[in-house]
């Protein structure tokens, strides 16, 4: 257990940057899962405009230091990949 202040104030900031970050971990998550059942949909226009944005969400959270950067790219690459086999289908 934290002993001094300094350690007791460490743990309080941890905990509050937690909570920030599981918060933008979710928005993410939540903007991948869009474009996921735009592309089921197998409507081209709405999984590009769904892709914009996760695109943007994942990014936003690679800047913020949530994901990696390989990861954020990673994962962008991917969604990319699923839309271009939906569009040339």
């Amino acid at each position: 257990m934290a002993n001094n202040p300094g350690a007791r104030k460490a743990i309080r900031k941890i905990a509050a940057r937690t909570e920030v970050n599981k918060a933008r971990r979710s928005r993410v998550r939540t903007f991948v899962r869009k474009f996921e059942e735009a592309l089921t949909g197998g409507n081209a226009d709405a999984a590009k405009a769904a892709f914009v944005e996760a695109q943007s969400e994942l990014m936003r959270a690679v800047s913020k230091g949530v994901v990696h950067k390989n990861t954020g790219s990673r994962k962008v690459s991917r969604l990319a990949a699923q839309l271009k086999k939906l569009a040339t289908a």
